[in-house]
């Protein structure tokens, strides 16, 4: 009971601050792992609640009109594809050796972030170009493949990298980053679901207390906008990056 109500908690708080800026794994799968589950299983079951607060942001910010259906139409077969093939690599070999790199890039987009004072505050999105749209898509394919294979940061490469090539504000980052997020869930949670990974009396409560802290979280951010979502952008960045420095030592 004491385990549930420990991840119940963890997953609340995941969801409000991943339907911000993301960075929710980094709260849950640690989580997860410290309530004793082993680490297939965790990622699974996390995956599977996981899914329904990335769901309930996801619709949020689309009722809000905060995403880009021009672009996500395009983008959201690569994610699926990218994300189920993440998983079934994940569940073949060890991740360890991405550690350094995911570090080391996670810090950049952090300090990058907070050295660029104007970086998505306003919104300059000028429509689709064969350069941006190419870039879009690998970012899509690529950040699926990644997600269903690792996951930490997922939320903040989506958010830095819809920003830097459609140099879209936070608010309109948050939102698209959130609907690509929620397919590579969906279709990591599929595999997951397949290969039976995934705890499920424990992921449809926690699901629960997830969609709850999603809904709050979007709220949060469409109403307190890009001044809000930047420093917990950087925080979670950096935070991300500074967990997986101690998981080396």
């Amino acid at each position: 009971m004491i385990q549930l109500i420990f991840l119940c908690t963890m997953g609340f708080i995941a969801a409000f601050i991943d339907a911000i800026a993301g960075g929710g794994g980094l709260i849950t799968v640690p989580a997860y792992l410290l309530a004793g589950f082993p680490p297939h299983l965790a990622l699974g079951t996390n995956k599977f609640a996981s899914t329904t607060g990335s769901f309930t942001s996801s619709y949020r910010f689309i009722k809000a009109g905060k995403v880009n259906f021009e672009f996500l139409k395009l983008v959201i077969p690569l994610v699926f594809i990218g994300a189920v093939l993440g998983v079934k690599t994940v569940l073949l070999i060890d991740q360890s050796f991405l550690y350094p790199i995911v570090m080391l890039l996670i810090l950049l987009v952090g300090f990058y972030t907070i050295f660029s004072k104007d970086i998505g505050i306003s919104h300059n999105y000028k429509g689709l170009t064969k350069k941006t749209l190419f870039a879009g898509l690998a970012l899509g394919f690529s950040l699926g493949f990644y997600d269903g294979f690792f996951g930490p940061g997922t939320g903040s490469f989506i958010i830095f990298g819809l920003i830097y090539i459609f140099k879209l504000d936070f608010v309109h980052a948050s939102g698209n980053a959130k609907v690509m997020n929620f397919v590579s869930n969906l279709a990591s949670l599929i595999t997951f679901a397949l290969s039976g990974k995934i705890n499920y009396k424990f992921g449809v409560i926690i699901g629960i207390f997830m969609i709850l802290g999603a809904q709050l979280g979007a709220k949060t951010a469409l109403n307190k906008g890009n001044k809000l979502i930047k420093p917990i952008f950087i925080l979670m960045s950096l935070g991300v990056a500074i967990k997986m420095l101690f998981n080396l030592v």
